[in-house]
């Protein structure tokens, strides 16, 4: 089992300090190797606070999570980071490119990190997988949108993570561009045998998983 989530419980305090706000409610879920799995929502039922959550990039108010059958919560803050970067790949609805870096040099940042002697050649690869070879020199302010998102999933790929975390990746794009984006991303997905979790308001993208969960509410229904 890849991910396992038991009696999640997030909650946050209000403008004012008196009273909180339970956002997620008791979840429980699995997924095992190679599924794809989406969450489907509205905004403000809590789908990117539980993406947030199992990414490692917030706490949960009680409740676990396990990825690998490691638990996030007992995780010092920097064995965390180093379990995220080894383990977890995630791709937002906003780029989250490094401005002042090549599209080469973003996507081979994780493996650079991660102190892997082949960050470079692994990067050209992943580069050359979603159809950017040409654009390698290239920064982020002279690439479009859909090249921008393209160089995102080649960074969160590139690790081969155990795990894949999607928000919205199609959200900022056209339909044209965003349905492009898509069929690459199921593709690589596909390829690499990739665990994946998509989030999503979109009901034509989750129907491409394997099983699609809603959430209302802070719950599954």
């Amino acid at each position: 089992m890849i991910l396992q989530v038991h009696e999640l419980v997030k909650t946050f305090a209000t403008s004012g300090m008196l009273d909180t706000i339970e956002v997620l409610s008791g979840l429980n879920f699995d997924i095992e190797q190679g599924e794809t799995v989406s969450i489907v929502g509205q905004s403000g039922s809590g789908k990117s606070t539980l993406l947030s959550l199992m990414a490692g990039l917030d706490h949960p108010t009680s409740g676990t999570i396990k990825i690998k059958g490691q638990n996030l919560s007992e995780m010092s803050e920097e064995a965390l980071s180093k379990f995220r970067a080894q383990n977890i790949g995630i791709v937002f609805q906003q780029f989250h490119l490094m401005s002042h870096l090549t599209a080469l040099e973003n996507i081979s940042l994780p493996l650079e990190l991660n102190h892997d002697s082949g960050a470079v050649p692994k990067a050209k690869e992943a580069l050359i997988q979603v159809g950017l070879e040409h654009r390698q020199n290239h920064f982020p302010h002279q690439l479009s949108g859909g090249e921008c998102q393209r160089v995102a999933i080649a960074r969160a790929l590139v690790v081969r993570p155990a795990l894949l975390l999607a928000d919205e990746p199609t959200g900022n794009l056209d339909n044209k561009t965003g349905e492009h984006i898509a069929d690459l991303f199921f593709d690589l997905v596909k390829s690499t045998k990739m665990t994946m979790l998509f989030v999503t308001h979109n009901e034509h993208l989750a129907d491409r998983c394997l099983r699609k969960h809603l959430i209302k509410e802070g719950r599954f229904v």
